[in-house]
């Protein structure tokens, strides 16, 4: 083997290793990354359920308190319209 091809061989297999490295060194911080993404999903997750929970609690609060506004106006309008045809 000619001078050469040892030193490009030399030099190919050091380039191989601080590849090799540089690999298992990223995807040792891309699993890092995939796990805090995970933990995060879980937490916006857990906030959207308690968002919604507090959603459909006030909608079943505030829906009765509608329905009865609207039958007071009724009242009041059907009580007003009686009291006018009373009074001609």
């Amino acid at each position: 083997m000619s001078p050469a091809s040892e030193i490009l061989v030399v030099i190919l297999s050091i380039f191989l290793a601080i590849f090799l490295i540089l690999g298992i060194v990223l995807t040792i911080y891309l699993i890092k990354l995939t796990s805090q993404i995970r933990r995060v999903t879980k937490s916006a997750e857990r906030t959207v359920d308690n968002f919604e929970t507090v959603v459909s609690q006030a909608t079943k609060v505030i829906s009765p308190i509608f329905v009865s506004e609207m039958i007071m106006r009724f009242i009041k309008k059907f009580k007003k319209s009686t009291k006018e045809k009373g009074e001609k």
